[in-house]
């Protein structure tokens, strides 16, 4: 049997992200996908015919290899997600106004 080489489809850029090959994927948006939406490669590949089975369960291991790291990057994201939403609604024009008719109201 003659000896291969492993195909690798996945690369880190200078910041450490890790992304799929001749793609714009990262490997996080397909692990985000099986995560959220419980998605399975085949799946994936539906929505996403550019990418390959093979990338595909390459980026899945990437994940699985690295998990902690990973869930501790989409738990920071979830959290900065959180708190702009937060903000966004506290600076909202419509709830000022509404903010400002229930003091009225109140006074």
């Amino acid at each position: 049997m003659e000896a291969t080489t492993p195909i690798q489809h996945i690369h880190h850029d200078q910041q450490g992200i890790a992304w799929i090959d001749d793609t714009n994927v990262k490997v996080i948006e397909v692990a985000l996908e099986t995560l959220a939406h419980g998605l399975s490669p085949e799946e994936i590949h539906f929505q996403h015919p550019h990418l390959s089975l093979a990338q595909i369960h390459a980026a899945l291991a990437h994940y699985h290899d690295h998990r902690a790291a990973f869930d501790a990057l989409m738990a920071r994201q979830l959290q900065e997600v959180d708190t702009l939403a937060a903000a966004q609604r506290e600076r909202s024009p419509v709830r000022r106004r509404l903010q400002a008719r229930s003091d009225r109201d109140k006074g």
